[in-house]
C-alpha cells in the first residue's frame, strides 16, 4: 500500500504535534516554515551573554497521572526536560498604596492573607477559595481537550459532563462570567485589582478557580531551561518518527484541485503535493489569505470579524549583573503613575524573573523582563518610520527601566543587555494576525465555543493551533495537532493510534 503524504503549514507547537501524530499514523509528513527556527510564538533569543525567552510562562499538568502528561511524554517532553514544581504563582504589588500579597499554592495561607489585607471582603474571598478546593483532584486536560468537534458524540458529551458533575456550579451562573464583572462586588479595589491581575481581567471566575485548583494540585510547573528548548525535544521526536522540516519555506497559497486540498505553493514559485494539508499557521492568514477566503462561512467570517483578540504585548528585557535568588518568578505591578505608550496608558506591568534556571544568563546574573499590553495598530504604523520605531523603542525601555528602579533599588546600574520586543516582533516572526500572540481573547464566549478543524466544502484539509482551539497556551495547541492527524485517519477510515516512547 502506497503511503499517503501530508503536508504541515508551520513548526510551532501545533505543527509539530500534528507532524509527530502524523508518523505515528504511518504518513509521510513533511512541514514547512516560514522562519529559521521552530517554535513560532514560542521564542528565544540570545542577545550578548543573555537568552531572552518570549515563549511559555508555565506548563500545566507536567506531573504523571494527567492525560496532560501523557501527551507530554508522546511528544518526547518529559524525557528531555526537569520540571520544576511552582509554589508560588506570583506577587501582586499595588504602588498606589504598598500593599502586597504572594499567591501561593498554600490555599489557607492564601486566604489568611488576603482577609487580612481585605477584611471587608472575607465573603468574595472565601467564595473564590471554595471554588479552587473543589476543582482540585480533576485532570482539567480532559475538558473540551480529548476529541475534535466533528469526532465528539452525543454520548461522548454526557461522559463528559458526568465526569465534571460536582464542578457544573462553578462553570455556570456568576461564575461564568468574567472576573472583571464578578469583582464588582468587592469593595476593596486594591482586592478587586488584584483579582483582575491574576490572569486576564476577560477569562471567566471558574478559570480563575481552576488555575489556583492546579497551583495547589502542583500540576503548575516550570521548565529548568528556556521554552525553546521544550519546542526543540518535539521538533527531536519528529525528527526521529521519521519526519521532515524545511525553514524559510513561507506558504503563499493551499493549492486546491476541484473541492480538495493538494498541496501547497510557496513564495519561491515552487509547488509541493500531498494527499492531505495540515495548517497550523496563523488563522485569518490561512483562512482569507492563502484559500483566498472562499471557505468561509459565516459562522467563521462572524468570528473574524467581532471577536476580540488578546491583545499584543511590549516585551523588554534586561541582561541584570546581579542575583534575585528570593525574588518570585513572576510579579504583577500596578503602577502608581501610568506609563504612556502610544495613545494608552498602561496601567500595570508583569516582570519575571528568569532566576530559576542557569539556561538564562552568565552565573550570577539574571534576565529580567517587563511585559504590558499595548496597541497593534500604534506599532504597526510606527514601524514604517524605522527612525521614530528604534527611539520609541529606546525610550520605552528607559522608562521601564525607571519604574523598576523602585522596587529594585541599582537595578539601573547593573544593566549589560537591552532587548525590546513589540507586536510587530510578533508578527515579523510568526505572522500572528495583528500580534495576537494566543490568538482569541480567552473570553467566557471563546472558551465555551468548539470550533470545527475543518472546513466546509473543502477535503484533504485541517487545522491546528490556537485559532481553533480558544484560549491557546501549550495545552490546547498540542491538542489540537493531535486532533487535525485523527480527523485525517478517520476520513481515511483507519484507527488513530499513539506511540509512547
Amino acid at each position: 500500500m502506497t503511503q499517503k503524504s501530508v503536508i504541515i503549514i508551520g513548526a510551532g507547537l501545533a505543527g509539530l504535534s500534528a507532524g509527530c501524530y502524523a508518523q505515528m499514523n504511518g504518513y509521510r509528513s513533511r512541514i514547512l516554515e516560514h522562519n529559521s527556527t521552530p517554535g513560532g510564538v514560542v521564542a528565544c533569543w540570545k542577545r550578548k551573554d543573555y537568552l531572552v525567552d518570549g515563549g511559555i510562562h508555565f506548563y500545566m499538568g507536567h506531573k504523571p497521572g494527567t492525560a496532560l502528561y501523557e501527551l507530554y511524554r508522546e511528544l518526547g517532553v518529559v524525557q528531555a526536560h526537569r520540571f520544576l514544581d511552582m509554589t508560588v504563582y506570583g506577587r501582586f504589588t499595588d504602588e498606589a498604596s504598598g500593599r502586597s500579597v504572594l499567591v501561593t499554592r498554600d490555599l489557607s495561607r492564601l486566604a489568611a492573607d488576603l482577609k487580612a489585607q481585605s477584611p471587608g471582603d472575607c465573603g468574595i474571598v472565601d467564595e473564590i477559595i471554595a471554588g479552587a478546593r473543589a476543582m482540585r483532584g480533576l485532570d482539567m486536560s480532559e475538558a473540551g481537550m480529548s476529541k475534535p468537534p466533528e469526532l465528539s458524540s452525543l454520548l461522548g458529551q454526557l461522559k463528559e459532563y458526568w465526569g465534571m458533575r460536582r464542578l457544573l456550579r462553578y462553570m455556570t451562573g456568576r461564575y461564568a462570567k468574567p472576573v472583571a464583572e464578578y469583582v464588582r462586588d468587592v469593595r476593596d479595589p486594591w482586592l478587586r485589582e488584584c483579582l483582575k491581575g491574576m490572569f486576564l481581567p476577560e477569562v471567566p471566575v471558574w478559570f480563575l478557580f481552576m488555575l489556583l485548583a492546579l497551583l495547589a494540585d502542583g500540576q503548575i510547573g516550570l521548565l529548568d531551561g528556556a521554552s525553546g528548548d521544550f519546542v526543540l525535544s518535539i521538533e527531536e521526536r519528529y525528527k526521529a518518527l521519521g519526519g521532515q522540516v524545511t525553514y524559510e519555506a513561507t506558504v503563499e497559497e493551499i493549492l486546491v484541485e476541484g473541492s480538495r486540498a493538494v498541496g501547497v505553493r510557496l513564495a519561491n514559485g515552487s509547488e509541493h503535493r500531498a494527499d492531505a494539508v495540515i495548517s497550523a499557521a496563523d488563522g485569518y492568514s490561512t483562512l482569507f489569505e492563502l484559500l483566498g477566503g472562499q471557505y468561509v462561512d459565516r459562522k467563521t467570517e462572524q468570528r473574524y470579524r467581532e471577536w476580540p483578540l488578546i491583545r499584543p504585548m511590549v516585551m523588554v528585557s534586561f541582561g541584570i549583573a546581579q542575583a534575585f535568588p528570593d525574588e518570585p518568578w513572576m510579579s504583577i505591578v500596578m503602577l502608581g503613575r501610568p506609563l504612556v505608550v502610544g495613545t494608552e496608558a498602561v496601567s500595570g506591568l508583569m516582570v519575571r524573573m528568569f532566576n530559576y534556571s542557569q539556561r538564562f544568563a552568565p552565573p550570577g546574573n539574571t534576565v529580567v523582563q517587563v511585559s504590558f499590553e499595548t496597541e497593534w495598530d500604534f506599532w504597526s504604523q510606527l514601524r514604517e518610520d524605522l527612525p521614530r520605531y528604534r527611539a520609541e523603542k529606546e525610550r520605552v525601555a528607559a522608562e521601564v527601566l525607571e519604574r523598576l528602579e523602585a522596587h529594585y533599588p541599582g537595578i539601573a546600574s547593573h544593566v549589560e543587555m537591552i532587548d525590546v520586543a513589540t507586536p510587530y516582533t510578533t508578527w515579523r516572526y510568526t505572522r500572528n494576525y495583528k500580534g495576537a500572540y494566543m490568538g482569541w481573547l480567552p473570553t467566557p464566549k471563546a472558551l465555551t465555543t468548539q470550533i470545527r478543524r475543518t472546513l466546509p466544502g473543502l477535503d484533504g484539509f485541517y487545522m491546528a493551533g490556537q485559532w481553533v482551539m480558544p484560549g491557546g497556551g501549550v495545552p490546547a495547541t498540542l491538542y489540537s495537532g493531535c486532533h487535525a492527524v485523527e480527523l485525517l485517519c478517520h476520513h481515511d477510515r483507519k484507527p488513530f493510534v499513539t506511540d509512547s516512547p
